[in-house]
């Protein structure tokens, strides 16, 4: 199978694109500065120079390809409003739909459980009602994404799949120790809870969407099995007194943050490998 991933030199690129070669697939990454990708050249990915920027430079990318797996965005932190906006939503469209005349037979598409806000009363599910005016332009543009690639898939039959990322983490990501100084600012509370993903199952979520017959149109969560509270989390690192508040306020909504998995697990056979972060933590996997 020919495979073409972009984004394949950021957090989840990186360590997805190893792991696809080993596993024998024809890997060509799309990339703006070939530098950068010579880690995934060393190993046999195939180099392709664009941009999704340059509109004109994405055809050639998925001439020939079985497959996209779309996971380049930029993320939350962030603060150019409109190149997020630019990157998440025009990118993505223009790349499925160049995917789509090219011929390609399957579109998996990285999103982020940031789509869901919170109050559900219960862990978020695929069906839940989410907001393409979202305040959030991280949140905001990979709505408005999924919006418009069910469209394609449901007015033209394009084969297009969905994940939605919990927390992403492990095989040595700085994720954590970056988002640590940000929950202060950003006013969580110790007893918040977060739900993660390991890498190794990042992959495992991405091959069986890949893979698994009958799943166009559809959207998944994937998680782990166990949230951790941003307490644990802080004291992990040696850093709860710098992170939180002495006095806090009541904790309004214990779901806030929590990913229902039933969907995948029952469509796919999802089981996670690491089914937590102390086991990451345990296994020497962080």
């Amino acid at each position: 199978m020919k495979i073409l991933v972009t984004g394949a030199t950021g957090k989840v690129g990186s360590r997805l694109v190893p792991r696809l070669l080993a596993k024998g697939y024809d890997v060509s990454v799309f990339v703006r500065d070939a530098a950068k990708a010579s880690a995934l050249a060393a190993l046999g990915a195939k180099v392709i120079i664009g941009d999704l920027y340059e509109p004109g430079t994405i055809p050639a990318a998925v001439t020939g390809m079985d497959a996209v797996i779309h996971l380049a965005a930029l993320f939350r932190t962030f603060t150019d409003d409109e190149g997020i906006v630019k990157t998440n939503r025009e990118g993505t469209i223009g790349l499925a739909n160049a995917a789509m005349a090219a011929g390609v037979k399957r579109f998996v598409f990285a999103s982020t459980s940031n789509v869901y806000a919170s109050g559900y009363g219960r862990p978020a599910r695929e069906d839940e009602q989410v907001d393409v005016n979202d305040l959030r332009a991280y949140a905001s543009s990979k709505i408005a994404a999924e919006k418009e690639l069910m469209l394609m898939q449901q007015n033209n039959g394009f084969d297009v799949r969905i994940l939605r990322l919990a927390f992403v983490y492990g095989d040595k990501d700085p994720h954590i120790a970056e988002i640590l100084p940000l929950l202060k600012k950003m006013k969580y509370l110790s007893g918040s809870r977060m739900h993660m993903v390991h890498h190794l199952d990042v992959a495992q979520a991405l091959l069986l969407l890949l893979h698994t017959e009958g799943l166009d149109g559809e959207i998944f969560n994937v998680a782990d099995d166990a949230p951790i509270t941003l307490y644990e989390l802080a004291d992990s690192f040696g850093k709860v007194a710098k992170t939180f508040e002495a006095e806090e306020p009541p904790l309004l909504d214990p779901f806030a943050g929590i990913l229902d998995t039933s969907k995948l697990r029952s469509k796919t056979g999802f089981r996670p490998l690491v089914p937590s972060y102390y086991v990451a933590r345990d296994l020497d996997i962080l």
